[in-house]
């Protein structure tokens, strides 16, 4: 039997931490006086510090964890919005894992007991050998904070092997039992809360750079369009020089009759125009040349080196849209530009159907009343029989009850 040989409050500190170690420490006390601002810490400016805080029992065991998060601004200031009530969530916790004092009270982001304010929270990692609960209690075993800590003294008192015991003896080993399910349940809803987040910022990585993908396609697109037009200009322009080099040579072809001094002279000057002219044409035909291969490229071009539309296209990824009256349909890298474009016309090619059509089909799917028109002149809007094949409805038809029916 142990008996304590003085009663205590327990000790409460909260730790910030860096990765899965313990970067700072500080008493609960102390932590009251960054949340009122009489202090700040600039090293930890404009950072979101992950903390918890930890309640130890009168022999410095823990007793309760909270896995809280809290905002410093660029002053080093504590959020002064923050009002999270972690020491009476320390005293609803749910049973966590046994950290040398038996199974602590625990509160993180997927065992919290009020879920509106889990995304105030975080879960720990419990990789076994490196886990935050190795670093929590190595630190609370540590004592930097000097806890006084509470001495405990054993009686000598006889031990009889009685039945009893021994049914205590597997009692106890029905709880050890249970505090291991408690930890691998706990730890399953900590890495299936690691995944959603993981998830969500792929998510929300993948939005972005399919964003910057449609502006610099829009971009390439309308540079491709600036140099068509150039190119139709320098074509016309190389159009109308043709014909003023023909209408030269037939000059000169009427000069060559002549055998004046004049007629001479003219004829050499027109020579050295039509030379002048051909070595131009020559120009504009290797521009031209430039131009066009400039444009294939532009055309053929492949997506930029360590894209998400790279990866998606070396490991022949597709992705999956889904549009009512097609269902599911598969995106080839090839086709992703296509279908941001106008995705409905992408889908109505898919039916077999021009745009138009698909989109009086669609507007009487997602509201399937009629479109006729009442002797006051108002629409109808009687509920109709819904077509749900786009190539089986007929605009005018089906889209109409039986007293407006055609």
């Amino acid at each position: 039997m142990v008996i304590s040989s003085q009663t205590a409050e327990p000790h409460s500190a909260v730790f910030f931490m860096d990765g899965v170690e313990v970067s700072r420490q500080m008493r609960l006390s102390e932590f009251g006086a960054f949340l009122d601002g009489y202090v700040g810490l600039s090293d930890l400016a404009e950072t979101d510090v992950r903390a918890v805080l930890v309640n130890l029992n009168p022999d410095l065991t823990v007793a309760a964890l909270v896995f809280f998060k809290i905002w410093f601004d660029e002053e080093g200031q504590a959020d002064r919005r923050w009002n999270l009530p972690i020491e009476a969530l320390a005293d609803q916790g749910s049973k966590g894992p046994d950290l040398g004092g038996g199974a602590i009270r625990l509160v993180c982001r997927s065992q919290t007991p009020d879920r509106g304010i889990k995304d105030h929270l975080w879960d720990p990692d419990m990789t076994p050998g490196n886990s935050h609960f190795h670093a929590i209690r190595k630190s609370v075993q540590a004592n930097t904070l000097r806890f006084q800590k509470v001495e405990t003294a054993e009686q000598d008192i006889p031990i009889l092997n009685t039945p009893a015991e021994e049914q205590g003896d597997e009692s106890q080993e029905r709880a050890r039992i249970a505090q291991l399910l408690r930890e691998h349940r706990l730890r399953i809803k900590t890495l299936q809360s690691v995944h959603r987040d993981v998830l969500g910022d792929l998510q929300r990585e993948h939005r972005l750079e399919m964003q910057t993908l449609r502006t610099e396609l829009a971009e390439l697109e309308q540079q491709h369009e600036r140099m068509r037009h150039t190119n139709e200009q320098l074509k016309q322009r190389l159009s109308e020089r043709n014909e003023q080099y023909l209408s030269m040579q037939q000059s000169m072809a009427a000069t060559e009759t002549g055998s004046s001094d004049k007629t001479n002279a003219e004829r050499v000057l027109l020579r050295e125009q039509l030379e002048r002219k051909e070595r131009e044409l020559q120009l504009r035909d290797e521009i031209i040349d430039v131009l066009e291969h400039e444009n294939d490229e532009l055309k053929n071009r492949k997506p930029l080196e360590d894209s998400l539309l790279e990866k998606l296209h070396d490991h022949s990824v597709f992705l999956v849209a889904y549009h009512h009256g097609v269902g599911h349909i598969t995106l080839p890298t090839t086709d992703i530009g296509e279908y941001f474009k106008n995705p409905l016309a992408y889908a109505a090619e898919r039916c077999g159907m021009s745009e138009s059509a698909y989109k009086e089909w669609l507007e009487h799917y997602e509201s399937p009343l009629c479109v006729g028109t009442t002797e006051s002149g108002g629409r109808c809007a009687q509920p109709i029989v819904r077509v749900t094949q786009p190539a089986e409805f007929r605009a005018g038809t089906d889209d109409r009850c039986d007293a407006h029916k055609p």
